[in-house]
């Protein structure tokens, strides 16, 4: 088997193909804020114009990103991106990336964002849950090839 029919059939290369490059999540955390314009994307992240037309194409194609036409009064139609429920379902990614970010590669003057529960504040975490809602600790989890991986 060659390396590129092992990583298209391997969901992580396959996940990387759409969400590996680093503007990437950046866009992602804009769109989870609610950031949905091309303008307002290189405003807050200053990423090259050809730069951001490509990533946002890429997060639509995978189905990420849709687009919305919008028009601004006399100006001409425009898009606007907006998260999918696959986009939205990326929070968990970003909140994993934080987290190791925060214990790993810290900011000195600490975290720039928590993670918080909407209705009562409460601090959260990303982990490991088993099937009957059993947090696991990360060094009992194990990753166990299925007969679909021919290696």
């Amino acid at each position: 088997m060659t390396p590129a029919e092992k990583n298209r059939m391997c969901s992580i290369a396959r996940s990387l193909e759409v969400l590996g490059e680093r503007w990437t999540f950046l866009i992602l955390r804009e769109a989870l804020e609610g950031i949905t314009r091309f303008a307002d994307f290189r405003a807050t992240l200053g990423v090259a114009p050809d730069v951001l037309s490509n990533r946002l194409a890429t997060l639509v194609e995978a189905g990420v990103l849709e687009k919305h036409p919008y028009r601004e009064p006399g100006a001409r139609v425009r898009d606007s991106y907006h998260l999918t429920p696959a986009g939205r379902d990326l929070r968990l990614v970003l909140g994993a990336l934080q987290q190791w970010g925060d214990e790993h590669r810290p900011y000195e003057f600490g975290p720039t964002a928590v993670r918080r529960t909407v209705d009562g504040d409460r601090p959260v975490h990303v982990g490991f849950i088993d099937d009957t809602g059993r947090e696991v600790p990360v060094d009992e989890v194990t990753f166990i090839k299925m007969a679909s991986d021919p290696a």
